[in-house]
């Protein structure tokens, strides 16, 4: 394991040692699990932007979209767990 070494404001570091007694934990391995979270956080970003530019370009390219009624209400449905048939895209009117 590599050693990195970070320099705190005396604020910032009296907080991180009260939070990380709150958890249960040494000021050490709080900032090791806030490092680790904000990596996977900024990891997901980038999944979630690469599928929203990946699905815009389908959209760009085919035309089709659903209808915000017909997705609101089948997303109603999935929230009250009923059987509800999953909307299909079709071309915007013009």
């Amino acid at each position: 394991m590599s050693t990195t070494t970070i320099r705190l404001p005396a604020e910032l570091k009296a907080r991180v040692a009260e939070a990380a007694r709150q958890a249960g934990t040494t000021s050490h391995g709080f900032i090791l699990e806030a490092i680790a979270e904000k990596t996977e956080l900024v990891a997901r970003q980038a999944e979630f932007h690469a599928v929203a530019d990946r699905r815009y370009a389908e959209f760009l390219e085919s035309g089709k979209s659903v209808p915000w009624a017909e997705a609101r209400a089948w997303l109603k449905g999935r929230v009250a767990r009923k059987a509800v048939e999953r909307p299909r895209a079709s071309e915007l009117d013009p």
